[in-house]
């Protein structure tokens, strides 16, 4: 089980890291702005698919070798917010951004800018939140 559970530490924090820091970032250097954003936004949903799954797995997995107690530990607090940044910014805050992209394609970009920008540093602020909740899980991660 130990195995099992650093791959899917290593699979939800290290391809939010990955997906963050490197992928997106060369996409925007290598393609126009409108591709690179359509497939860093699939990227971005796999990711959240994967840190739903995975992060499910290690509340379990915790609560499961630690009963109720490992509730008082800051790992399960960490996976918890992780969780919470994940579920905010896939159902909440990303459906918020395609709608405004639509409304962009719509009506002078000008418009809907300052929206579409506004909801997209939220999203980034709170994937950033989560990628360093996501460090420090790891860092105390037994």
């Amino acid at each position: 089980m130990d195995g099992l559970r650093a791959i899917t530490r290593t699979f939800w924090i290290g391809g939010l890291w990955v997906i963050g820091l490197i992928v997106t970032p060369v996409l925007f250097k290598m393609l126009d702005t409108v591709t690179a954003g359509m497939v860093a936004g699939k990227l971005f949903a796999a990711i959240a698919w994967v840190g739903l799954v995975c992060g499910v797995f290690l509340l379990v997995d915790n609560i499961w070798r630690n009963g109720v107690r490992g509730m008082k530990e800051s790992s399960f607090w960490l996976i918890v917010g992780m969780l919470l940044c994940t579920v905010i910014n896939h159902f909440a805050v990303t459906p918020i951004i395609a709608e405004l992209k639509l409304q962009m394609n719509h009506a002078a970009e000008g418009l809907f800018g300052g929206g579409f920008a506004t909801w997209h540093a939220i999203s980034s602020l709170i994937y950033l939140v989560q990628s360093l909740m996501g460090l420090a899980y790891i860092l105390r991660s037994d």
